[in-house]
């Protein structure tokens, strides 16, 4: 098995996916104290790290909890991306560089960026050697299998990477035109674990820790990234690597339990974000995702989709738990995939 360019303890590392809106500091500390193994800033455009714009530069803050770490950017200009490598390298030191070629959002690709990139591979190896010229630290690349149909072939597309100098690559097995629909080829994960010498990581449509077992079982992969799985319920990381090493899975947490950890992440983000009001806002996807399943949920999520305050939240729950008969048997409905995973990146 190939070793990973940066220092991993886990034979099988659990990634926490960069996701926008969702995998900021708070989350990731969460994530790793719950078990994953490395986290990845959610996608940051290069154009605006090297211009150093305020707000692009605060979602760069990490602490040493969240370590080993990596910054994503993108962008379809080599020299602004390798510009911005330097200077992630230079002020913040993560342990990687990651180059986000898979991110499938209008906004982006119609500037290039993102899974726009898989276009044109020749752009593709000029960002890679340009970020890797622009840093001492290893570079990696998330990938999807194409621009569309017609051009899907990600052993081609990640052996260009790897040619360019990439140390590890994450695929997800849809296709941009794909956006969310449709399911993951996990046998390209497969195929590209075949063809490359450097580490692969497995990405896409992990939803519950046994998903996470069965996609390294079936692909050999490097690594498994968790996404939206990962939503609601940052145990996950811990009940697959219990499966991962032949052990009973403990149990998903007790509702007090749950509540008791999403307040506690609601109180992380308050301290993180200098807005408080825009910081509760923000938040409400990740209350109505901890709720998710439970009775009476639906109206409880209505709740929690109002508060404008983070304090707001422990009345919210305390209240459920004194009056849990009021809210009867009904949960909440299933999301389907393009719900969960539309911040996924």
């Amino acid at each position: 098995m190939p070793r990973f360019p940066f220092t991993v303890q886990a034979a099988v590392p659990l990634y926490l996916a960069p996701m926008a809106g969702v995998s900021e500091s708070p989350f990731r500390r969460l994530c790793r104290r719950f078990g994953a193994d490395v986290v990845v800033t959610e996608f940051l455009s290069a154009e605006g790290i090297r211009r150093e714009n305020e707000a692009t530069l605060a979602k760069l803050r990490f602490g040493d909890d969240e370590r080993p770490i990596g910054v994503q950017i993108f962008g379809s200009d080599a020299t602004a991306m390798g510009e911005a490598a330097a200077l992630v390298t230079d002020v913040f030191q993560p342990e990687f560089i990651d180059i986000n070629f898979g991110c499938p959002v209008k906004k982006v690709v119609k500037r290039n960026g993102g899974s726009g990139c898989l276009k044109d591979l020749d752009m593709v190896q000029g960002i890679i050697r340009a970020v890797s010229a622009g840093t001492h630290l290893p570079v990696t690349v998330k990938i999807r299998s194409g621009w569309n149909e017609e051009l899907r072939d990600p052993v081609s597309i990640a052996r260009r990477c790897e040619d360019a100098g990439a140390r590890a690559l994450a695929l997800h097995p849809r296709t941009r035109t794909q956006m969310y629909t449709g399911h993951a080829h996990w046998d390209e994960i497969a195929a590209v674990k075949q063809a490359l010498s450097i580490p692969v990581i497995g990405n896409g449509d992990i939803r519950t820790p046994e998903d996470a077992v069965r996609m390294h079982h079936e692909t050999g992969c490097d690594a498994v990234m968790i996404a939206r799985g990962s939503f609601g319920q940052p145990w996950i990381f811990d009940q697959t690597r219990d499966l991962l090493d032949g052990l009973p899975k403990r149990p998903d947490p007790d509702v007090e339990t749950r509540f008791r950890i999403a307040v506690e992440h609601a109180q992380m983000a308050a301290t993180y974000e200098p807005d408080r009001r825009g910081a509760a806002i923000e938040f409400r996807k990740h209350l109505g995702w901890y709720v998710k399943g439970l009775p009476g949920s639906a109206d409880l999520r209505r709740k929690l989709h109002a508060v404008n305050s983070l304090h707001e939240v422990e009345g919210i729950f305390d209240e459920y738990l004194r009056n849990r008969e009021r809210y009867g048997d009904v949960a909440d409905r299933p999301r389907d995939d393009a719900e969960l995973e539309a911040l996924a990146v």
